[in-house]
């Protein structure tokens, strides 16, 4: 696929829309090339510290539920490190422009390794239209209700917060 190639797979409520995302959510990037080699090492470090915590918990019979939750972060962070280690060196440069797709196996790729772009391809809109004109600044605009773009590793990540959050209060009952 080329960046911005876009395939529906339900209409327009669910697409397939290839991007790059060079930093991390929403595309927040830390700044230059130090910027991205500290964001790798940072998932990296923190790959290790939720290994030890899941290997910690499974040591004292912690909830089941609370290594599961933990486990879809750990599944999620693995997902997007492996992409911004070794998608650099896997593809070749896409581009919206020139239409042209990523290649796999070139002979260099865009990126050395520990600085690739994490790929995003899940698209799901929810209501697309315009706002009214009445709307001060964005009157006549396009709206479009969940406008991000993710992947499967980014969706373990939520699932898993969310999970710990939402049932925090039954992990800790017990006294132990």
């Amino acid at each position: 696929m080329y960046l911005g190639q876009e395939i529906p797979v339900f209409g327009e409520w669910f697409e397939i829309h290839f991007i790059e995302n060079p930093g991390m959510a929403f595309g927040i990037e830390l700044g230059g090339d130090y910027g991205k080699l500290a964001l790798t090492l940072f998932r990296i470090v923190a790959v290790f510290i939720i290994c030890f915590l899941i290997s910690q918990l499974s040591r004292k019979k912690a909830a089941v539920s609370l290594i599961f939750g933990l486990s879809l972060i750990l599944a999620g962070a693995l997902g997007n490190i492996i992409d911004s280690i070794f998608y650099g060196q896997f593809f070749s440069e896409s581009s919206y422009y020139l239409k042209n797709p990523a290649e796999f196996m070139p002979e260099v790729g865009y990126a050395g390794y520990f600085y690739g772009k994490v790929v995003d391809m899940l698209h799901f809109t929810f209501i697309k239209g315009f706002w009214p004109d009445w709307v001060p600044y964005l009157g006549g605009s396009r709206f479009e209700f969940f406008r991000p773009i993710f992947n499967i590793a980014d969706s373990s990540i939520t699932i898993g917060i969310l999970y710990l959050l939402l049932f925090q209060r039954s992990f800790f009952t017990n006294p132990e």
